[in-house]
């Protein structure tokens, strides 16, 4: 970690290439700026935004953005962008207060009945899946669950197509029998 308040003062020679990917060059450009950096986040924006890591970010930023960025742009860069951060975390958190403010609905249209129905249909399903053989529930389930398409079931599962067919058509099967009352498609 620095210690902002030494380096402060410290100003950047004139003889320095403009080439801030070099680690002496940024170091000399991070402790010139990170204090300011930082003040001028807190003052505009107070602590509840985390100032500190803004004024991080925007120096990771320009590191990454290093060969883009010359010396003399490099403090404009870096107050512009951690002014944009600041600016987008205000967006969110209007957002999230918005949000929290709202009347969320805690309940739905569904009758007692259904969602009972619903319930015993889904444990009757997952029964009936287990009965299944494993081969015929995975290609049942890659199917129908993972939306796959016969042929990519076969790659998979390394047989042919015509096999995945009979599978799922044998699991579907079954599970019609077993689901006796429930509509499937």
């Amino acid at each position: 970690m620095y210690n902002f308040k030494a380096l402060k003062k410290s100003a950047l020679p004139k003889d320095l290439s403009d080439n801030i990917c070099e680690e002496q060059v940024f170091e000399r450009i991070y402790n010139k700026y990170a204090n300011d950096l930082h003040d001028f986040l807190y003052y505009k924006y107070g602590a509840h935004l985390n100032p500190n890591d803004k004024a991080q970010d925007a120096f990771i930023k320009l590191w990454n953005n290093c060969k883009k960025v010359t010396l003399a742009k490099a403090k404009s860069y870096l107050f512009t962008v951690a002014n944009n951060m600041m600016l987008n975390e205000v967006k969110h958190q209007k957002v999230v207060l918005k949000y929290q403010q709202e009347n969320h609905k805690h309940y739905t249209n569904e009758t007692p009945e259904f969602v009972l129905e619903k319930q015993e249909f889904l444990n009757r399903y997952q029964t009936a899946l287990e009965r299944l053989t494993e081969e015929q529930r995975v290609a049942f389930l890659l199917n129908k669950a993972d939306g796959k398409k016969h042929s990519e079931i076969a790659e998979i599962l390394g047989v042919t197509q015509k096999v995945v067919e009979y599978r799922i058509y044998s699991a579907f099967k079954t599970l019609k029998k077993e689901l006796e009352g429930f509509k499937l498609k």
